[in-house]
């Protein structure tokens, strides 16, 4: 298997797509029963796909994956219904991002509609963060690499922060990543 397709990896028998999907249908289903929990794919999406079943997600498919995040980003802000005021967006390669970390971005966003609310890892704004629908418009013409943070820079005086640990904002680039998570996790996500 390459490392080029990360989010096969397995961490303590956790597939990431599920995972990533299960924490934001539990933070939005029991806490604020919030639908719907949208899950853009594209590599392997059938598979991808079969590890989601069960979990109420609606699947929506980035043809253009290969363009890089800035694609799921913008198809899955093109596929929010009309009728949602914003969107949390998450990465499935964060396994140490979990539902209660969701509730609370959504919990900050009710008690003031802010235009965002960041997720703040010691000084590193990335995800999960929360985009109010007026920002969907930037979000769905930005290109390249970092997009979603262009969008965090350019209305920083507007969000709300939530700090959290840097031990949470662990992705998984490389290999050895995976291998730490794992026993970090000691077989239990």
């Amino acid at each position: 298997m390459s490392w080029r397709k990360t989010l096969k990896e397995v961490v303590s028998n956790w597939s990431l797509h599920r995972a990533s999907a299960e924490s934001a249908a539990l933070a939005f289903y029991t806490l604020f029963s919030l639908a719907p929990v949208l899950v853009v794919l594209g590599h392997e999406s059938e598979r991808a796909r079969r590890e989601l079943e069960g979990l109420g997600c609606e699947v929506v498919l980035n043809a253009g994956f290969q363009e890089g995040i800035h694609s799921s980003v913008r198809t899955g802000i093109a596929a929010v219904p009309a009728g949602c005021a914003a969107a949390v967006v998450l990465l499935a390669d964060m396994p140490l991002v979990d539902a209660e970390m969701v509730r609370t971005l959504i919990r900050r966003y009710r008690d003031g509609r802010p235009l965002l609310v960041v997720s703040d890892y010691e000084g590193v704004d990335a995800p999960p963060i929360l985009y109010d629908r007026p920002l969907f418009a930037e979000l769905a013409v930005l290109e390249g690499e970092g997009c979603g943070k262009r969008v965090v820079k350019r209305h920083s005086g507007e969000a709300v922060r939530i700090r959290w640990p840097a031990r949470a904002l662990t992705d998984l680039d490389r290999p050895e990543d995976v291998e730490r998570v794992r026993g970090e996790l000691g077989g239990a996500r």
